[in-house]
Protein backbone atom coordinates (compact mmCIF):
# COMPACT_ATOMS: atom_id res chain seq x y z
CA UNK A 1 0.00 0.00 0.00
CA UNK A 2 0.87 3.38 -0.45
CA UNK A 3 1.71 6.40 2.43
CA UNK A 4 0.15 9.51 1.61
CA UNK A 5 2.53 10.97 0.76
CA UNK A 6 3.98 8.69 -2.01
CA UNK A 7 2.92 8.93 -5.38
CA UNK A 8 0.56 6.26 -6.31
CA UNK A 9 -1.66 7.32 -3.18
CA UNK A 10 -4.09 9.02 -4.71
CA UNK A 11 -5.19 6.55 -7.12
CA UNK A 12 -6.77 5.16 -3.61
CA UNK A 13 -9.73 7.87 -4.12
CA UNK A 14 -11.95 6.12 -6.66
CA UNK A 15 -13.23 9.68 -8.20
CA UNK A 16 -9.75 10.73 -8.56
CA UNK A 17 -8.89 7.65 -10.07
CA UNK A 18 -11.85 7.77 -12.70
CA UNK A 19 -10.84 11.79 -13.33
CA UNK A 20 -7.30 10.84 -13.74
CA UNK A 21 -7.39 7.81 -16.21
CA UNK A 22 -9.82 9.84 -18.49
CA UNK A 23 -7.61 12.97 -18.24
CA UNK A 24 -4.35 10.76 -19.46
CA UNK A 25 -6.58 9.71 -22.85
CA UNK A 26 -7.35 13.42 -22.97
CA UNK A 27 -3.67 14.36 -22.62
CA UNK A 28 -3.12 11.31 -25.40
CA UNK A 29 -5.49 13.24 -27.55
CA UNK A 30 -3.51 16.40 -27.09
CA UNK A 31 -0.63 15.44 -28.09
CA UNK A 32 -1.50 13.51 -31.10
CA UNK A 33 -3.10 16.45 -32.23
CA UNK A 34 0.47 18.52 -31.39
CA UNK A 35 2.45 16.17 -33.65
CA UNK A 36 -0.01 16.46 -36.50
CA UNK A 37 -0.18 20.50 -36.05
CA UNK A 38 3.64 20.71 -36.41
CA UNK A 39 4.06 18.28 -39.05
CA UNK A 40 1.38 19.44 -40.95
CA UNK A 41 2.93 22.92 -40.95
CA UNK A 42 6.73 21.50 -42.18
CA UNK A 43 4.76 20.18 -44.86
CA UNK A 44 2.95 23.58 -45.59
CA UNK A 45 5.89 26.24 -45.31
CA UNK A 46 9.63 25.96 -44.82
CA UNK A 47 9.73 28.93 -42.40
CA UNK A 48 10.83 28.22 -39.26
CA UNK A 49 9.10 31.20 -37.74
CA UNK A 50 5.82 29.62 -38.88
CA UNK A 51 6.49 26.05 -37.44
CA UNK A 52 7.60 27.33 -34.26
CA UNK A 53 4.16 29.80 -34.45
CA UNK A 54 1.86 26.33 -33.57
CA UNK A 55 3.54 26.36 -30.61
CA UNK A 56 3.12 29.80 -29.75
CA UNK A 57 -1.03 29.69 -30.93
CA UNK A 58 -1.16 26.60 -28.47
CA UNK A 59 0.51 28.91 -25.50
CA UNK A 60 -0.74 32.22 -26.39
CA UNK A 61 -4.03 31.58 -24.94
CA UNK A 62 -3.42 30.37 -21.48
CA UNK A 63 -1.56 33.14 -21.11
CA UNK A 64 -4.24 35.70 -22.07
CA UNK A 65 -7.58 33.67 -20.80
CA UNK A 66 -5.73 32.40 -17.78
CA UNK A 67 -6.65 34.49 -15.43
CA UNK A 68 -10.42 34.98 -16.49
CA UNK A 69 -10.42 31.36 -16.52
CA UNK A 70 -9.16 31.49 -12.63
CA UNK A 71 -11.69 33.94 -11.86
CA UNK A 72 -14.70 31.87 -13.23
CA UNK A 73 -13.31 28.40 -11.40
CA UNK A 74 -13.19 30.18 -8.30
CA UNK A 75 -17.14 32.04 -8.81
CA UNK A 76 -18.94 29.08 -10.22
CA UNK A 77 -19.49 25.21 -10.06
CA UNK A 78 -16.09 24.27 -10.88
CA UNK A 79 -17.07 20.67 -12.62
CA UNK A 80 -19.90 22.65 -15.03
CA UNK A 81 -16.86 25.16 -15.95
CA UNK A 82 -14.64 22.17 -17.01
CA UNK A 83 -18.01 20.64 -19.12
CA UNK A 84 -18.30 23.82 -20.88
CA UNK A 85 -15.05 24.41 -21.88
CA UNK A 86 -14.43 20.65 -22.72
CA UNK A 87 -17.51 20.79 -25.13
CA UNK A 88 -16.29 23.71 -26.94
CA UNK A 89 -12.63 21.96 -27.31
CA UNK A 90 -14.01 18.86 -28.74
CA UNK A 91 -16.48 21.80 -31.27
CA UNK A 92 -13.33 23.06 -32.34
CA UNK A 93 -11.46 19.69 -32.59
CA UNK A 94 -14.26 18.75 -34.81
CA UNK A 95 -14.37 21.42 -37.15
CA UNK A 96 -10.57 21.29 -37.69
CA UNK A 97 -10.97 17.64 -38.35
CA UNK A 98 -13.47 18.59 -41.52
CA UNK A 99 -11.38 21.17 -42.12
CA UNK A 100 -8.67 18.88 -43.00
CA UNK A 101 -10.24 16.16 -44.29
CA UNK A 102 -11.71 18.81 -47.27
CA UNK A 103 -8.49 20.10 -48.01
CA UNK A 104 -8.97 23.62 -46.44
CA UNK A 105 -6.87 23.87 -44.01
CA UNK A 106 -3.96 26.36 -44.90
CA UNK A 107 -1.12 27.72 -42.35
CA UNK A 108 -3.24 30.80 -40.68
CA UNK A 109 -6.34 28.34 -40.50
CA UNK A 110 -4.18 25.79 -38.79
CA UNK A 111 -3.08 28.46 -36.43
CA UNK A 112 -6.19 30.16 -35.46
CA UNK A 113 -7.47 26.30 -34.87
CA UNK A 114 -4.50 26.05 -32.65
CA UNK A 115 -5.41 28.98 -30.90
CA UNK A 116 -9.44 28.10 -30.08
CA UNK A 117 -8.56 24.89 -29.36
CA UNK A 118 -5.71 26.25 -26.34
CA UNK A 119 -8.68 28.95 -25.83
CA UNK A 120 -11.39 26.70 -24.68
CA UNK A 121 -8.38 24.45 -22.76
CA UNK A 122 -7.43 27.45 -21.08
CA UNK A 123 -10.75 27.95 -19.43
CA UNK A 124 -11.04 24.38 -18.57
CA UNK A 125 -7.46 24.17 -16.43
CA UNK A 126 -8.16 26.16 -13.73
CA UNK A 127 -11.52 24.77 -12.81
CA UNK A 128 -9.60 20.90 -13.34
CA UNK A 129 -6.63 21.78 -10.86
CA UNK A 130 -8.42 23.84 -8.19
CA UNK A 131 -10.88 21.23 -8.18
CA UNK A 132 -7.84 18.47 -6.90
CA UNK A 133 -8.29 19.38 -3.48
CA UNK A 134 -11.62 18.07 -3.45
CA UNK A 135 -11.15 14.99 -4.82
CA UNK A 136 -8.19 13.82 -2.52
CA UNK A 137 -7.31 14.42 0.88
CA UNK A 138 -5.27 17.00 1.95
CA UNK A 139 -2.18 15.30 2.79
CA UNK A 140 -2.41 13.58 -0.62
CA UNK A 141 -2.41 16.72 -2.17
CA UNK A 142 1.64 17.09 -3.35
CA UNK A 143 1.03 13.94 -4.57
CA UNK A 144 -1.92 14.47 -6.79
CA UNK A 145 -0.64 16.92 -8.51
CA UNK A 146 2.46 15.49 -9.12
CA UNK A 147 0.49 12.55 -10.60
CA UNK A 148 -1.25 14.91 -12.84
CA UNK A 149 1.67 15.75 -14.39
CA UNK A 150 2.68 12.29 -14.82
CA UNK A 151 -0.04 11.66 -16.84
CA UNK A 152 0.77 14.49 -18.99
CA UNK A 153 3.74 13.22 -19.32
CA UNK A 154 3.06 9.76 -20.06
CA UNK A 155 1.09 10.75 -22.77
CA UNK A 156 4.59 13.05 -24.15
CA UNK A 157 6.21 9.51 -24.00
CA UNK A 158 3.64 7.48 -25.73
CA UNK A 159 1.47 10.04 -27.67
CA UNK A 160 3.68 11.50 -29.59
CA UNK A 161 4.73 7.81 -31.29
CA UNK A 162 1.61 6.95 -31.46
CA UNK A 163 0.87 10.34 -33.26
CA UNK A 164 3.53 9.97 -35.33
CA UNK A 165 2.23 6.66 -37.10
CA UNK A 166 -0.91 7.84 -37.18
CA UNK A 167 0.18 11.06 -39.47
CA UNK A 168 2.69 8.53 -41.39
CA UNK A 169 0.20 6.42 -42.05
CA UNK A 170 -3.65 8.16 -42.61
CA UNK A 171 -2.44 12.04 -42.71
CA UNK A 172 -3.04 14.72 -40.36
CA UNK A 173 -6.37 14.41 -40.32
CA UNK A 174 -6.58 11.31 -38.82
CA UNK A 175 -4.37 12.58 -35.71
CA UNK A 176 -7.17 15.84 -35.54
CA UNK A 177 -9.96 13.16 -34.92
CA UNK A 178 -8.05 11.09 -32.67
CA UNK A 179 -8.01 14.03 -29.91
CA UNK A 180 -11.57 14.84 -30.60
CA UNK A 181 -12.36 11.00 -29.61
CA UNK A 182 -10.15 11.85 -26.74
CA UNK A 183 -12.04 13.99 -25.41
CA UNK A 184 -15.50 12.15 -24.95
CA UNK A 185 -14.01 10.30 -21.47
CA UNK A 186 -13.54 13.16 -19.82
CA UNK A 187 -16.85 14.72 -20.53
CA UNK A 188 -18.80 11.33 -19.12
CA UNK A 189 -16.38 11.28 -16.09
CA UNK A 190 -17.03 15.13 -15.35
CA UNK A 191 -21.03 14.90 -16.19
CA UNK A 192 -21.17 11.77 -13.85
CA UNK A 193 -19.42 13.53 -10.89
CA UNK A 194 -21.60 15.11 -8.15
CA UNK A 195 -19.77 17.21 -6.80
CA UNK A 196 -20.85 18.59 -3.24
CA UNK A 197 -20.31 22.00 -3.13
CA UNK A 198 -20.73 24.23 -0.19
CA UNK A 199 -23.00 27.28 -0.05
CA UNK A 200 -21.06 30.78 0.07
CA UNK A 201 -22.34 32.77 2.40
CA UNK A 202 -21.80 35.80 -0.22
CA UNK A 203 -23.03 36.40 -3.68
CA UNK A 204 -20.42 35.67 -6.64
CA UNK A 205 -18.24 38.54 -7.41
CA UNK A 206 -18.70 40.22 -10.96
CA UNK A 207 -16.17 38.79 -12.80
CA UNK A 208 -13.90 42.02 -13.16
CA UNK A 209 -13.79 42.25 -9.51
CA UNK A 210 -12.86 38.50 -9.36
CA UNK A 211 -10.24 39.56 -11.76
CA UNK A 212 -9.26 42.30 -9.76
CA UNK A 213 -9.32 40.46 -6.38
CA UNK A 214 -6.85 38.06 -8.18
CA UNK A 215 -4.00 40.46 -9.44
CA UNK A 216 -4.43 42.16 -6.20
CA UNK A 217 -3.59 38.95 -3.91
CA UNK A 218 -0.74 38.32 -6.37
CA UNK A 219 0.99 41.61 -6.16
CA UNK A 220 0.49 41.66 -2.78
CA UNK A 221 1.91 38.25 -2.03
CA UNK A 222 6.03 37.74 -2.78
CA UNK A 223 6.12 34.61 -2.61
CA UNK A 224 3.40 34.29 -5.45
CA UNK A 225 5.06 37.03 -7.46
CA UNK A 226 8.80 35.14 -7.07
CA UNK A 227 7.27 31.93 -7.83
CA UNK A 228 5.34 33.31 -11.05
CA UNK A 229 8.32 35.09 -12.01
CA UNK A 230 10.34 32.20 -11.75
CA UNK A 231 7.75 29.97 -14.18
CA UNK A 232 7.51 32.89 -16.70
CA UNK A 233 11.72 32.43 -16.95
CA UNK A 234 11.68 29.07 -17.03
CA UNK A 235 9.04 28.96 -19.63
CA UNK A 236 11.53 31.37 -21.87
CA UNK A 237 14.33 29.96 -21.96
CA UNK A 238 12.74 26.99 -21.98
CA UNK A 239 10.63 26.86 -25.13
CA UNK A 240 13.23 26.41 -27.22
CA UNK A 241 13.25 22.60 -27.15
CA UNK A 242 9.39 22.94 -27.77
CA UNK A 243 9.50 25.30 -30.45
CA UNK A 244 12.84 23.83 -32.73
CA UNK A 245 12.62 20.54 -31.76
CA UNK A 246 10.67 19.67 -35.38
CA UNK A 247 13.06 21.25 -37.02
CA UNK A 248 15.85 19.88 -34.94
CA UNK A 249 14.34 16.44 -36.34
CA UNK A 250 14.18 17.49 -40.35
CA UNK A 251 16.85 19.36 -40.62
CA UNK A 252 19.96 17.99 -38.14
CA UNK A 253 18.63 14.24 -37.47
CA UNK A 254 16.66 14.16 -41.31
CA UNK A 255 14.33 12.08 -39.56
CA UNK A 256 10.41 12.00 -40.17
CA UNK A 257 7.24 12.58 -38.44
CA UNK A 258 8.12 9.37 -36.74
CA UNK A 259 11.32 10.38 -35.20
CA UNK A 260 9.69 13.28 -34.50
CA UNK A 261 6.98 11.24 -32.03
CA UNK A 262 9.68 9.17 -30.57
CA UNK A 263 11.62 12.32 -29.67
CA UNK A 264 9.02 13.65 -27.46
CA UNK A 265 8.50 10.07 -26.29
CA UNK A 266 12.21 10.26 -24.94
CA UNK A 267 11.44 13.66 -23.57
CA UNK A 268 8.17 12.60 -21.93
CA UNK A 269 10.38 9.60 -20.55
CA UNK A 270 12.36 11.50 -18.76
CA UNK A 271 9.69 13.46 -17.20
CA UNK A 272 8.05 10.24 -15.72
CA UNK A 273 11.46 9.62 -13.97
CA UNK A 274 11.97 12.39 -12.82
CA UNK A 275 8.17 12.85 -11.29
CA UNK A 276 9.55 10.27 -8.95
CA UNK A 277 11.53 12.01 -7.59
CA UNK A 278 9.94 15.49 -6.71
CA UNK A 279 8.65 14.51 -3.54
CA UNK A 280 12.14 13.52 -2.38
CA UNK A 281 14.27 16.27 -3.76
CA UNK A 282 11.61 19.02 -3.12
CA UNK A 283 12.32 17.71 1.19
CA UNK A 284 15.76 17.17 1.24
CA UNK A 285 16.87 20.60 -0.92
CA UNK A 286 14.11 22.87 -0.71
CA UNK A 287 12.85 25.22 -3.30
CA UNK A 288 15.83 26.98 -4.47
CA UNK A 289 18.66 24.40 -4.89
CA UNK A 290 15.95 22.22 -6.27
CA UNK A 291 14.52 24.45 -8.76
CA UNK A 292 18.54 25.70 -9.80
CA UNK A 293 19.48 22.10 -10.54
CA UNK A 294 16.53 21.38 -12.77
CA UNK A 295 17.14 24.01 -14.77
CA UNK A 296 20.88 23.30 -15.12
CA UNK A 297 19.54 19.86 -16.07
CA UNK A 298 17.69 21.26 -18.71
CA UNK A 299 20.72 23.57 -20.21
CA UNK A 300 22.88 20.48 -20.33
CA UNK A 301 20.11 17.97 -22.19
CA UNK A 302 19.65 21.23 -24.76
CA UNK A 303 23.47 21.57 -25.37
CA UNK A 304 24.00 17.96 -25.65
CA UNK A 305 20.60 17.58 -28.32
CA UNK A 306 22.12 20.74 -30.42
CA UNK A 307 25.04 18.92 -31.17
CA UNK A 308 24.44 15.44 -31.26
CA UNK A 309 23.92 14.24 -35.09
CA UNK A 310 23.37 10.47 -33.41
CA UNK A 311 19.10 10.12 -32.89
CA UNK A 312 19.60 7.82 -30.07
CA UNK A 313 22.07 10.27 -27.88
CA UNK A 314 19.29 13.10 -28.90
CA UNK A 315 16.97 11.09 -27.62
CA UNK A 316 19.07 10.15 -24.11
CA UNK A 317 19.55 14.64 -24.04
CA UNK A 318 16.10 15.06 -24.07
CA UNK A 319 15.26 12.19 -21.63
CA UNK A 320 17.42 14.32 -19.36
CA UNK A 321 15.78 17.97 -20.33
CA UNK A 322 12.30 16.50 -19.55
CA UNK A 323 13.50 15.34 -16.33
CA UNK A 324 14.71 18.93 -15.39
CA UNK A 325 11.10 20.37 -16.95
CA UNK A 326 8.96 18.39 -15.53
CA UNK A 327 10.89 18.70 -11.82
CA UNK A 328 10.64 22.32 -12.28
CA UNK A 329 7.37 23.10 -13.38
CA UNK A 330 5.73 20.32 -10.58
CA UNK A 331 7.62 22.21 -7.97
CA UNK A 332 6.23 25.12 -8.95
CA UNK A 333 2.78 23.60 -9.00
CA UNK A 334 2.91 22.58 -5.73
CA UNK A 335 4.47 25.78 -3.86
CA UNK A 336 1.28 27.31 -5.40
CA UNK A 337 -1.23 25.02 -4.30
CA UNK A 338 0.09 24.65 -1.19
CA UNK A 339 0.45 28.96 -0.75
CA UNK A 340 -2.99 29.75 -2.01
CA UNK A 341 -6.21 29.70 -0.08
CA UNK A 342 -9.07 28.08 -1.31
CA UNK A 343 -11.29 31.49 -2.28
CA UNK A 344 -8.60 32.10 -4.74
CA UNK A 345 -6.73 28.89 -5.37
CA UNK A 346 -8.47 29.01 -9.10
CA UNK A 347 -7.26 32.46 -9.99
CA UNK A 348 -3.11 31.78 -8.60
CA UNK A 349 -3.06 28.57 -10.74
CA UNK A 350 -4.17 30.71 -13.73
CA UNK A 351 -1.97 32.89 -12.44
CA UNK A 352 0.76 30.32 -13.09
CA UNK A 353 -0.07 28.85 -16.26
CA UNK A 354 -0.16 32.74 -17.49
CA UNK A 355 2.89 33.69 -16.59
CA UNK A 356 4.59 30.00 -17.64
CA UNK A 357 2.57 30.21 -21.16
CA UNK A 358 3.55 34.11 -21.66
CA UNK A 359 7.49 32.82 -20.97
CA UNK A 360 6.75 29.85 -23.35
CA UNK A 361 5.27 31.88 -26.34
CA UNK A 362 7.75 34.29 -25.82
CA UNK A 363 10.20 31.96 -25.90
CA UNK A 364 9.06 30.34 -28.71
CA UNK A 365 9.30 32.90 -30.92
CA UNK A 366 12.41 34.17 -29.82
CA UNK A 367 14.15 31.09 -30.39
CA UNK A 368 12.41 30.44 -33.87
CA UNK A 369 13.52 34.30 -34.81
CA UNK A 370 16.82 32.97 -34.17
CA UNK A 371 16.63 30.08 -35.62
CA UNK A 372 16.00 31.75 -38.72
CA UNK A 373 19.14 34.24 -38.61
CA UNK A 374 21.83 31.78 -37.21
CA UNK A 375 21.13 28.64 -37.88
CA UNK A 376 18.75 25.77 -35.39
CA UNK A 377 21.86 24.54 -33.78
CA UNK A 378 23.21 27.77 -32.73
CA UNK A 379 20.02 29.13 -31.01
CA UNK A 380 19.81 25.74 -28.99
CA UNK A 381 22.89 26.26 -27.98
CA UNK A 382 22.26 29.77 -26.97
CA UNK A 383 19.23 28.58 -24.71
CA UNK A 384 21.03 26.06 -23.21
CA UNK A 385 23.36 28.63 -22.27
CA UNK A 386 20.80 30.84 -21.04
CA UNK A 387 19.18 27.82 -18.80
CA UNK A 388 22.27 27.43 -17.60
CA UNK A 389 22.84 30.74 -16.03
CA UNK A 390 19.61 30.95 -15.38
CA UNK A 391 19.90 30.08 -11.66
CA UNK A 392 21.39 33.09 -11.01
CA UNK A 393 18.04 34.95 -10.96
CA UNK A 394 18.00 33.25 -7.37
CA UNK A 395 20.34 35.86 -5.72
CA UNK A 396 17.20 38.38 -6.69
CA UNK A 397 14.28 36.31 -7.06
CA UNK A 398 14.65 33.31 -4.10
CA UNK A 399 12.10 30.51 -4.47
CA UNK A 400 10.12 30.44 -1.18
CA UNK A 401 9.99 28.03 1.49
CA UNK A 402 6.20 26.57 1.60
CA UNK A 403 4.89 25.28 4.62
CA UNK A 404 2.19 22.85 4.33
CA UNK A 405 -0.97 23.86 5.94
CA UNK A 406 0.27 27.37 5.59
CA UNK A 407 -2.69 28.03 3.31
CA UNK A 408 -5.87 26.78 5.18
CA UNK A 409 -9.11 28.61 5.83
CA UNK A 410 -9.15 30.44 9.49
CA UNK A 411 -12.03 29.59 11.69
CA UNK A 412 -15.11 32.21 10.36
CA UNK A 413 -15.74 35.31 12.38
CA UNK A 414 -19.56 36.48 13.31
CA UNK A 415 -20.30 39.59 11.41
CA UNK A 416 -20.11 43.26 13.09
CA UNK A 417 -22.74 44.51 14.97
CA UNK A 418 -24.74 46.71 12.41
CA UNK A 419 -27.36 49.81 13.90
CA UNK A 420 -27.31 51.85 10.09
CA UNK A 421 -29.38 50.28 7.03
CA UNK A 422 -26.61 48.99 4.50
CA UNK A 423 -27.19 47.01 1.16
CA UNK A 424 -24.64 44.99 -0.45
CA UNK A 425 -23.34 47.94 -2.22
CA UNK A 426 -22.92 50.77 0.28
CA UNK A 427 -19.07 52.52 0.64
CA UNK A 428 -16.55 52.62 0.14
CA UNK A 429 -16.18 51.38 4.25
CA UNK A 430 -13.77 52.55 6.56
CA UNK A 431 -12.19 50.32 9.11
CA UNK A 432 -10.21 52.12 12.06
CA UNK A 433 -8.55 50.16 14.59
CA UNK A 434 -6.66 51.90 17.56
CA UNK A 435 -3.65 50.20 18.87
CA UNK A 436 -1.69 50.92 22.61
CA UNK A 437 1.81 50.14 22.08
CA UNK A 438 4.38 50.19 24.76
CA UNK A 439 7.26 52.35 23.16
CA UNK A 440 9.76 49.96 23.95
CA UNK A 441 7.62 47.39 21.60
CA UNK A 442 7.00 50.16 18.57
CA UNK A 443 10.12 48.69 16.68
CA UNK A 444 8.30 45.05 17.01
CA UNK A 445 5.16 46.23 16.38
CA UNK A 446 5.62 48.69 13.23
CA UNK A 447 7.21 45.42 11.43
CA UNK A 448 4.29 43.21 12.27
CA UNK A 449 2.11 45.79 10.96
CA UNK A 450 3.94 45.95 7.36
CA UNK A 451 3.51 42.32 6.92
CA UNK A 452 -0.39 42.95 8.27
CA UNK A 453 -0.92 45.63 5.63
CA UNK A 454 0.33 43.05 2.62
CA UNK A 455 -2.52 40.75 4.49
CA UNK A 456 -5.39 43.40 4.36
CA UNK A 457 -4.58 44.42 0.64
CA UNK A 458 -4.36 40.52 -1.13
CA UNK A 459 -7.37 39.88 1.12
CA UNK A 460 -9.38 43.05 -0.56
CA UNK A 461 -8.50 46.43 1.04
CA UNK A 462 -7.03 49.69 -0.23
CA UNK A 463 -5.79 52.79 0.86
CA UNK A 464 -4.22 50.96 4.22
CA UNK A 465 -2.46 52.97 6.73
CA UNK A 466 -0.80 53.26 9.96
CA UNK A 467 -0.16 56.22 11.98
CA UNK A 468 1.09 57.04 15.41
CA UNK A 469 -0.43 59.93 17.48
CA UNK A 470 2.11 62.89 17.76
CA UNK A 471 0.37 63.69 21.47
CA UNK A 472 0.18 60.03 22.49
CA UNK A 473 3.09 57.89 21.84
CA UNK A 474 1.51 54.93 22.88
CA UNK A 475 -1.85 55.69 20.44
CA UNK A 476 -1.36 53.84 17.15
CA UNK A 477 -4.45 54.02 14.34
CA UNK A 478 -4.23 51.24 11.80
CA UNK A 479 -6.94 52.32 8.74
CA UNK A 480 -8.35 50.58 5.31
CA UNK A 481 -10.92 51.10 3.03
CA UNK A 482 -12.92 48.31 1.26
CA UNK A 483 -15.21 49.44 -1.81
CA UNK A 484 -18.59 47.90 -0.66
CA UNK A 485 -19.81 46.56 2.63
CA UNK A 486 -20.14 42.98 0.53
CA UNK A 487 -16.34 43.24 -0.13
CA UNK A 488 -15.71 44.16 3.79
CA UNK A 489 -17.45 40.84 4.40
CA UNK A 490 -15.40 39.27 1.84
CA UNK A 491 -12.51 40.90 3.22
CA UNK A 492 -13.38 39.55 7.07
CA UNK A 493 -13.55 35.86 5.52
CA UNK A 494 -10.74 35.58 3.78
CA UNK A 495 -7.72 35.42 5.81
CA UNK A 496 -6.08 32.08 5.96
CA UNK A 497 -4.61 30.54 9.96
CA UNK A 498 -0.75 31.60 9.28
CA UNK A 499 -2.78 35.62 8.91
CA UNK A 500 -4.26 35.11 11.45
CA UNK A 501 -2.25 34.34 13.69
CA UNK A 502 0.01 37.38 12.43
CA UNK A 503 -2.62 39.52 13.28
CA UNK A 504 -3.20 38.02 16.43
CA UNK A 505 0.60 38.48 17.53
CA UNK A 506 0.20 42.25 16.89
CA UNK A 507 -2.90 42.84 18.84
CA UNK A 508 -1.22 40.48 21.49
CA UNK A 509 0.97 43.66 21.77
CA UNK A 510 -1.83 45.76 22.57
CA UNK A 511 -1.53 47.18 26.46
CA UNK A 512 -4.03 48.96 28.29
CA UNK A 513 -7.26 47.73 30.51
CA UNK A 514 -9.72 48.21 26.88
CA UNK A 515 -9.31 45.67 24.31
CA UNK A 516 -8.31 47.00 21.03
CA UNK A 517 -11.07 49.38 19.05
CA UNK A 518 -12.24 49.15 16.36
CA UNK A 519 -14.65 51.52 14.01
CA UNK A 520 -16.02 50.62 11.37
CA UNK A 521 -17.99 53.48 9.12
CA UNK A 522 -19.32 54.61 5.97
CA UNK A 523 -18.23 57.34 3.83
CA UNK A 524 -20.12 59.49 2.00
CA UNK A 525 -18.53 60.75 -1.10
CA UNK A 526 -19.85 63.92 -2.99
CA UNK A 527 -23.02 62.79 -4.50
CA UNK A 528 -23.69 59.72 -2.69
CA UNK A 529 -26.72 60.65 -0.10
CA UNK A 530 -29.95 60.35 -1.03
CA UNK A 531 -31.62 63.57 -0.11
CA UNK A 532 -35.10 62.69 -0.46
CA UNK A 533 -36.62 59.53 1.57
CA UNK A 534 -38.58 58.13 -1.64
CA UNK A 535 -35.42 58.24 -3.86
CA UNK A 536 -34.91 54.50 -4.82
CA UNK A 537 -31.77 52.30 -3.51
CA UNK A 538 -30.45 51.06 -6.92
CA UNK A 539 -27.95 49.00 -5.05
CA UNK A 540 -28.43 45.15 -4.92
CA UNK A 541 -30.62 43.49 -1.63
CA UNK A 542 -28.63 40.21 -1.56
CA UNK A 543 -28.73 39.03 2.23
CA UNK A 544 -25.81 37.27 3.92
CA UNK A 545 -25.92 33.94 5.68
CA UNK A 546 -24.92 35.02 9.57
CA UNK A 547 -22.33 33.56 11.20
CA UNK A 548 -23.89 34.98 14.80
CA UNK A 549 -22.14 32.11 17.03
CA UNK A 550 -18.78 33.37 16.77
CA UNK A 551 -16.95 36.40 18.14
CA UNK A 552 -17.14 39.61 16.01
CA UNK A 553 -13.66 41.08 17.45
CA UNK A 554 -11.57 41.08 14.40
CA UNK A 555 -11.40 43.48 11.89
Amino acid sequence: MFGDDQVGAPLRQSLFRRVWLASLLSNFGSLIQGVGAAWAMTQMTTSADMVALVQTASMLPIMLLSVPAGAIADMYDRRKVGLVSLLLTLAFSIMLSVQAWFGYLSPYTLLAFCFLIGSSMALFGPAWQSSVNEQVPPPMLPAAITLNSISYNIARSFGPAIGGVIVAAAGAVAAFVANAIAYVPLLIVLYLWRRKQEPSRLPPEKLTRAIISGVRYVTNSPPMRTLMLRAMLTGAVGGSIFALLPLLVRDHLHGDAQTYGVMLGAFGIGAILGAFYVGPVRKRFGGELAVSTCLVMMGVGTLVAALSPWPALTAAALALTGGGWMMSMALFNISIQLSAPRWVSGRALAGFRSSNSAGLAIGSWAWGYAADHIGVDKALILSAAAMCLSPLIGLWLRMPDVVDGSNQDAEAVADPEVRMLLSPRSGPIVIEIEYRIDPKNARTFYGLMLQVQLNRQRNGAYGWSIARDVADPELWTERYHCPTWHDYLRQRSRPTQAERALQRSATELHIGPEPVRIRRMLERPFGSVRWKDDTPDNAATTEVIPIPSQSSSSA
